[in-house]
């Protein structure tokens, strides 16, 4: 049974039946499905994945261009310190 598809009626049929008063039945059958509201589907289990999926696709991207950009700026750093040695007379 999936959330949302819970049938009240019937819950407090099958709860008469087996010996519970009316009224009981009926109160019981509408706190579950008042519960229901908090359940998460397949669907929703699968929304999630695709979304963490997702998440975690983006996250290496932006960890390959932050790597990447750290290694342009150590490559510029060296690339100026090469041409100042270059430059400055010899002390």
């Amino acid at each position: 049974m999936t959330a949302g598809t819970f049938d009240t009626l019937e819950a407090s049929r099958d709860l008469t039946a087996a010996g519970m008063d009316r009224t009981q039945a009926e109160a019981v059958a509408a706190v579950i499905r008042r519960g229901q509201g908090d359940l998460a589907t397949r669907g929703d289990i699968r929304m999630l994945r695709s979304d963490l999926g997702t998440l975690r696709s983006d996250f290496r991207t932006l960890q390959w261009a932050v790597g990447l950009l750290a290694a342009m700026t150590l490559a510029t750093f060296a690339g100026v310190i090469a041409i100042l040695t270059l430059q400055l007379p010899a002390a």
